[in-house]
């Protein structure tokens, strides 16, 4: 008996804490998301169903964001062609969503120059340590508030190409 009260404990508290927005995982009903855009210069990014832009963004960026990644440790946001191919609900930075940085060419740009090409490149959170760092601040990833990377998250699948545009 007591297995089951402890059950119908555990029930009621998780159906209080939904009932008032606790939790970082949200659900997303909207249209499917085929596409994430990201323009560093202008410090935007979009979240686009089909041709129609669903959500957008204000983000920081690595911090020496001008130019495309090259080297592992230049404080560089990469551009070009990549895909969504990583989910972590655990992320030091609230929740993150792995960008396939570095792809093939990436790799063989690096070696070329006898360098690494770097990695670990996300969309993410702040967790709440980096609110007011400046406007760019991140190692190279891409990022938005917590609350907003519980939407995006929640809107983002693995496999959803992103584009980051100078």
């Amino acid at each position: 008996m007591t297995g089951r009260r402890d059950l119908m404990l555990g029930a009621t508290a998780l159906m209080a804490l939904s009932a008032c927005g606790g939790g970082k995982f949200k659900t997303y009903s909207g249209p499917a998301i085929t596409a994430v855009q990201v323009f560093k210069e202008s410090r935007r990014m979009y979240l686009i169903a089909d041709r129609e832009v669903v959500k957008d963004y204000k983000i920081s960026l690595g911090g020496d964001p001008i130019g495309p990644k090259r080297f592992e440790g230049d404080g560089k946001t990469p551009e070009g062609p990549y895909m969504i191919d990583r989910r972590n609900p655990n992320s030091a930075y609230h929740l993150s969503l792995g960008v396939s940085y570095p792809n093939a060419s990436d790799r063989a740009f690096a070696e070329a120059n006898g360098k690494k090409p770097g990695g670990d490149i996300f969309i993410h959170g702040q967790a709440g340590k980096n609110k007011g760092r400046g406007r760019d601040w991140t190692a190279g990833c891409i990022a938005v508030t917590d609350e907003e990377i519980e939407e995006i998250y929640s809107m983002v699948s693995n496999g959803t190409p992103i584009h980051i545009f100078p």
